[in-house]
């Protein structure tokens, strides 16, 4: 992993951040389901599996989780360069996708570092033993990967990733601060201990499931209760069922919170060090 550098930041670095999910395992819409929201028109009530990517012009280009859509997300955004990869946790919907760095190391001529927490790196390596132990025969290739663990904040081509712990349940995961924004998906707690890391954000992104209570998310009420906690300047929610439909649920939302959508651009500082 990249160690803490100097002390001394630079002045901060412009970049921008891109929702490429915001939906749930399931996604939106669901298999089979003919509700309001999954028949929507709205194309901001698609929701795909939960990501973003991280922009920093001339420095790095970062993914966020490799989600189980990452192929039909890169080519929606045109993405054809990652430096690096960081892992909320190891669930399903945010690690599917991990195959697909095949094409990134395929253009890139190389493997791309990972970063992610013990509990994650266990459950990858199982999932994807075929990287970790080699392939039984030649044909197909394997994704190309350095494994990093996180146990502290560190930097990834100069820029300060503040890693912010979280429970998704009683799973220990991860959220990420990146200068002025932070993402926080996939919880239904933030530690006490946790909550100065994201003290003074101008942008964060917060799990909100939906109204009714759910033992490993926030219910939109508690999400709500967060932000205002938090009190960042905007704040986005993700990992929506179909039981948030976009425009109504933001209707009903306090000024300067409002739902995340699949392509939203943030615009974010980073500090360089």
């Amino acid at each position: 992993m990249s160690r803490p550098g100097p002390s001394v930041m630079k002045a901060p670095m412009a970049g921008r951040v891109t929702m490429l999910g915001t939906g749930t395992s399931h996604g939106v819409p669901m298999i089979g389901c003919n509700c309001a929201t999954c028949r929507s028109s709205d194309v901001r009530d698609r929701r795909l599996r939960p990501s973003i990517y991280i922009d920093i012009p001339e420095r790095a280009q970062i993914l966020v989780d490799t989600a189980t859509d990452l192929r039909q997300q890169a080519l929606a955004h045109g993405i054809t360069h990652v430096d690096a990869v960081l892992f909320t946790h190891a669930h399903a919907d945010h690690i599917l996708g991990l195959d697909d760095l095949r094409s990134f190391n395929a253009l890139q001529g190389g493997a791309i570092p990972a970063y992610a927490n013990h509990e994650a790196w266990e459950k990858i390596r199982t999932q994807f033993s075929y990287i970790f132990e080699g392939p039984l025969q030649m044909g197909g290739g394997i994704p190309q990967i350095t494994t990093n663990e996180i146990n502290g904040m560190f930097f990834i081509r100069g820029i300060k990733i503040v890693p912010v712990p979280l429970w998704h349940g009683k799973l220990p995961i991860l959220g990420f601060r990146l200068g002025n924004f932070a993402y926080l998906t996939d919880c239904n707690r933030i530690p006490d201990e946790s909550l100065p890391l994201v003290e003074g954000v101008d942008i964060l992104v917060l799990d909100a499931l939906r109204d009714e209570p759910h033992e490993t998310h926030f219910t939109l009420g508690e999400a709500v209760a967060m932000a205002r906690q938090i009190a960042a300047h905007r704040t986005f929610f993700t990992h929506m069922t179909h039981d948030l439909p976009h425009a109504k649920t933001n209707a009903r939302l306090p000024e300067g919170v409002e739902l995340a959508y699949d392509g939203l651009v943030l615009d974010i500082e980073v500090e360089v060090a």
